[in-house]
């Protein structure tokens, strides 16, 4: 019976190791990006609203709402982040009725190319290493399931 018990506390124990692991690599990954982005000329919140910007889909308008959304900051902060980009010479601001639109300017849409090769670079190598955290992630999981 003791053996068992173990056992089940080692398939414990390898969930979180995969899951310790998997966000290990999260991390490294996005603090690579974070060094890619400062490389490039811009700090890293300043990438994440280029990216969200130039990521969202057609039918989606990039309003300060719509990105503090995919930033996950309240609004207020991403008017404030905005506002640094815009001094930056990173977007530019438009009115359509109530909204307030935000879209990337030349020096903008350059930087951002720069800072997304050196991810993509970067994603070339993480990405296999994430992947493989990932399935042992599932694996431990699907193998606590099964007892």
């Amino acid at each position: 019976m003791k053996k068992r018990r173990n056992s089940q506390l080692g398939s414990q124990d390898s969930r979180y190791r995969a899951l310790a692991e998997f966000r290990y690599h999260i991390r490294e990954y996005l603090h690579f990006g974070d060094q890619a982005a400062k490389l490039a000329g811009l700090e890293p919140k300043q990438y994440q609203l280029l990216l969200a910007v130039k990521g969202l889909p057609d039918d989606v308008s990039p309003t300060v709402s719509v990105l503090a959304h995919h930033l996950r900051t309240r609004h207020h902060s991403t008017v404030e982040l905005v506002n640094r980009a815009e001094r930056n010479g990173l977007v530019t601001r438009s009115r359509n009725g109530n909204f307030v639109l935000v879209q990337l300017t030349k020096k903008g849409e350059r930087i951002l190319e720069r800072a997304v090769d050196k991810r993509m670079r970067q994603l070339r190598i993480a990405g296999p290493i994430l992947v493989k955290a990932l399935q042992q992630l599932i694996n431990s999981d699907e193998s606590k399931s099964r007892t």
